[in-house]
């Protein structure tokens, strides 16, 4: 058993069950043995590889898709240019490259990166220089706000509730006889979500909040939200899984030494949106977004010009077969503006009564 392990198992023990959100939180982000807390996961010689990682034109096509945003709504000064979970700085430093010559961007801009973890902050001033950090999107300050998150929302602590014979049962890590971690059921209680039994349902608390956040300041001082991660609509079943060393691995193997991610479900998340006052979109698959922007041609610029891996970052990025379908892209806007480049309007009305209620805090309480 990891470190950390022997924490929670020692928690459990003392405490009883623990709920998946507060194992995530600890494995994610403990301050001594967390994962993200210690290291930099990124890239070959870490556990995963992100899109910026990947190749500069991810973070290109971002930062002009936000700069054009920007000008179409008047060019406003000052403005915060935010990113969420913004890993090595690696597409921050991309887009402020990407726009460094639209007229004014630069200057009006301050550059807000929302991020926890101690070590990582250290690697992003190594790359960007001195900017602004800040723990949580409530100190955004109140003003325009032009931002992303990409891979941010899938490390959002998630709970799990499974549809039992007496109504959901939410999943608890535990112990079993031998001391070891293990899931169990906790008893069930009334939801009104009607499923088949045996169904999981996944409820991401933090991420519907901090959503609502994000769109209360694009709806009262302008802007644009832009969200690039893996998920789907209205997403049902387990989708909670560790990666460490690029390899899948159970959630429970090495708690604080593997990444644990889940699917983000987009549906609640342009839920709280709508309710919040702004505009959301449908989700775009990335590879689509991507081309939209014009990923191709700038790949091809970039071959002629001597890069060798234009082509397979091309078409990692945006095949069906590699992140081009799996992956998505929403923004949020303000609701009397036209929505940002490559992106449709939802309804003004919440999606489906499921991302009305979905995530939402206090939905179901622990017994």
């Amino acid at each position: 058993m990891t470190p950390l392990g022997r924490i929670i198992a020692g928690r459990i023990a003392a405490e009883g069950p623990m709920g998946l959100d507060d194992y995530m939180r600890l494995c994610l982000m403990h301050p001594d043995h967390g994962y993200y807390a210690t290291r930099d996961p990124f890239g070959a010689q870490g556990d995963f590889t992100t899109a910026p990682e990947i190749s500069q034109m991810f973070g290109e096509l971002v930062g002009l898709a936000l700069a054009q945003a920007w000008l179409d709504q008047g060019s406003p000064a000052p403005f915060t240019l935010a990113e969420l979970g913004p890993g090595r700085g690696t597409l921050m430093a991309d887009l402020l490259r990407a726009t460094r010559r639209v007229p004014g961007f630069h200057d009006a801009a301050r550059v807000t990166l929302v991020e926890t973890s101690p070590h990582l902050r250290q690697v992003q001033r190594k790359r960007l220089g001195e900017i602004t950090h800040l723990s949580s999107v409530a100190d955004l300050p109140e003003i325009p706000l032009f931002l992303v998150a990409n891979e941010f929302f899938d490390a959002l602590p998630i709970r799990q509730m499974q549809r039992a014979e007496g109504g959901w049962a939410e999943r608890m890590v535990t112990l079993d006889d031998s001391g070891a971690l293990t899931l169990a059921l906790a008893a069930p209680v009334a939801l009104p979500r009607a499923a088949p039994e045996g169904e999981i349902w996944e409820i991401c608390a933090e991420g519907t909040a901090i959503m609502s956040t994000v769109a209360q300041r694009l709806a009262v001082h302008g802007g644009v939200a832009i969200v690039v991660d893996y998920g789907t609509w209205d997403g049902k079943g387990d989708s909670l899984q560790a990666l460490r060393r690029h390899a899948p691995e159970g959630i429970l193997t090495h708690p604080g030494e593997a990444d644990l991610t889940a699917h983000v479900d987009f549906a609640p998340l342009a839920g709280a949106a709508i309710r919040a006052g702004a505009a959301a979109s449908a989700p775009e698959r990335q590879g689509d977004w991507l081309r939209a922007l014009g990923i191709e041609a700038r790949a091809a610029r970039l071959a002629a010009a001597g890069d060798a891996g234009a082509e397979a970052a091309l078409h990692r990025l945006t095949d069906a077969a590699e992140m081009g379908h799996l992956f998505k892209a929403m923004a949020v806007w303000p609701r009397h503006l036209p929505p940002p480049a490559g992106f449709r309007p939802l309804p003004t009305a919440a999606p489906t009564q499921a991302s009305a209620t979905a995530g939402q805090p206090g939905l179901a309480p622990r017994s």
